[in-house]
C-alpha cells in the first residue's frame, strides 16, 4: 500500500517593497537626485523655491545621521543588542576619508601641516594607503568592519549581553577617543583633520560639489534602507529576530547565534563608516570629539524616538531630533542636553514604539472604532457603510 506524505506549503516570500513603497522610494530618489539640486542651482536666491546652501549642507548631514540610526536599528531594534559605541565606527570612516583629503590638500609628496609642525620627517605607517581614493573607499568599510569583527567575536563568544555589552561598547569608544587625542598617534591630536580643499582634484567649496555630496548621501541612505529591508525580510533577518526574542530557544532549534549576531554587528559598523566618510567632506572637519560617548548615545536616541524595529522610524527620528537640535541650539543652547535626556526618558517610558509606534496605534484605534461601529449597525439591523449591500444601495441612490 502506497503511503502518502502531507505536503507543506510555505508562505511566499514578501516582496522587498510593495507598489506604494516603490512609488515612495522613486519619489524620494527623484527629490534627492534631481529636484533638490535643481532648486539649489537653478532657482535664483531670494525666490521662495530656492533651496539655500545652508539647507543643502544641513540636510546632507541629517542623511548621514539617518544612516547611523538605521545601523543602530539593525543591531538594537532587530537583534536586541544596544550599542553605545557606534560613534567610534562613524568616526573611523570619517578619519579614513579625512586622511585622503589631507593628502590631497598637502600635495602628493608633502606632509600634512600638523606633521610639519611636529617636525615629522615621513608619513607614519597608517597613512601608507591614504594616497589612493579607491583604497580609501575600501578602507572606509574595512577599518570599522575589522574592528567590529574583532571586538564582536570576543564579546559575543563570551555571551556578553544586555547592559554589560552597552557598557563595554561605551568603554571602547572612550578609550579610542583618548587614543586619538594623542599627537604621537598621527591623527592630528585634539584638532583632528581640517583644511580640506579638493577631492579627486575637484574643489570642495563649490555649489555643485555641495549638491553632489548631498545627493550621494541621499542615495547612500536609500541604498542602506533597501539593504536593511532585504536583510530583515530574509531568513537571516528572521533568525536575528528569533535571537532577540528567545536566544536559548533559537540555539535549541540548531542555530548558532554567534555568527548571526557577529554578521549584523559588522554590517552595522560598516554602514556607520560609510556615513562618516560622507559626513567629513560636507562639514570640513573630523576630530576625536566625534567618538565621544554623547554622540553614540544620541544615535540611540534617534532610533528610539523614531521607532525601533521599523527601519523607516530611525530615519524619521534622525531628522526630527537633529532638526529640533539645530533650532534649540540657536534659540537656547544651554538647554539642549536637558531636552535630549528628557526626550530619551519620555520615549522609553511612554512611547516604546516611538513615532512610528504612535502612528501604528492610531491606525489600529481607528480600525477598532470602525469595526465597533459596523458591529453596532449590524446588531441594529442596518447595513454598514463597508458592506457590499450598502455600497450597492448607495450606487442605486446616486443613479
Amino acid at each position: 500500500m502506497a503511503t502518502t506524505h502531507p505536503t507543506l506549503e510555505l508562505p511566499r516570500p514578501a516582496p522587498l517593497l510593495g507598489k506604494g513603497g516603490w512609488t515612495m522610494f522613486l519619489v524620494a530618489f527623484i527629490g534627492i537626485a534631481a529636484i533638490a539640486p535643481a532648486l539649489n542651482l537653478m532657482v535664483p536666491e531670494g525666490h521662495w523655491l530656492h533651496l539655500s546652501d545652508y539647507m543643502i549642507g544641513l540636510l546632507g548631514k541629517f542623511m548621514c545621521y539617518a544612516i547611523c540610526a538605521l545601523a543602530i536599528d539593525l543591531i538594537w531594534g532587530y537583534t536586541g543588542i544596544l550599542s553605545l559605541g557606534h560613534g567610534l565606527f562613524f568616526a573611523l570612516g570619517g578619519y579614513v576619508m579625512g586622511m585622503y583629503l589631507m593628502r590631497e590638500a598637502s600635495g602628493p609628496d608633502a606632509l600634512p601641516p600638523f606633521m610639519v609642525f611636529l617636525d615629522w620627517k615621513e608619513l607614519p605607517w597608517q597613512w601608507s594607503l591614504s594616497g589612493s581614493f579607491a583604497l580609501t573607499v575600501l578602507l572606509v568599510f574595512l577599518v570599522p568592519g575589522l574592528l567590529a569583527g574583532l571586538f564582536g567575536y570576543f564579546a559575543f563568544r563570551s555571551r556578553i549581553k544586555g547592559v554589560y555589552f552597552s557598557i563595554i561598547t561605551q568603554a571602547l569608544t572612550y578609550a579610542a577617543m583618548l587614543l586619538f587625542f594623542r599627537n604621537e598617534t598621527g591623527f592630528g591630536g585634539n584638532n583632528g583633520f581640517t583644511g580640506f580643499k579638493t577631492i579627486l582634484g575637484f574643489s570642495l567649496n563649490t555649489p555643485r560639489m555641495h549638491v553632489l555630496l548631498f545627493a550621494l548621501s541621499g542615495i547612500a541612505l536609500l541604498g542602506c534602507y533597501l539593504l536593511s529591508r532585504w536583510l530583515m525580510q530574509s531568513k537571516f533577518g528572521r533568525v536575528l529576530q528569533a535571537v532577540r526574542d528567545a536566544e536559548s530557544r533559537t540555539m535549541f532549534c540548531g542555530y548558532n547565534p554567534l555568527s548571526y549576531k557577529l554578521t549584523i554587528w559588522v554590517i552595522s559598523a560598516m554602514m556607520c563608516g560609510l556615513a562618516g566618510a560622507l559626513y567629513v567632506p560636507q562639514v570640513g572637519i573630523i576630530n576625536p570629539s566625534e567618538m565621544s560617548v554623547g554622540n553614540s548615545i544620541e544615535m540611540a536616541v534617534w532610533t528610539a524616538v523614531g521607532g525601533r524595529a521599523s527601519l523607516i522610524g530611525p530615519i524619521i527620528g534622525a531628522f526630527a531630533v537633529n532638526g529640533g537640535k539645530s533650532w534649540l541650539t540657536m534659540a537656547a543652547p544651554e538647554y539642549w542636553l536637558y531636552v535630549l535626556g528628557l526626550l530619551f526618558i519620555a520615549v522609553t517610558l511612554f512611547m516604546p514604539g516611538g513615532i512610528v509606534g504612535l502612528a501604528r496605534q492610531w491606525r489600529e484605534h481607528r480600525a477598532a472604532r470602525r469595526g465597533k461601529a459596523e458591529a453596532n449597525m449590524a446588531a441594529a439591523g442596518r447595513p454598514s457603510a463597508a458592506s457590499p449591500s450598502s455600497s450597492i444601495i448607495a450606487k442605486g441612490a446616486r443613479a
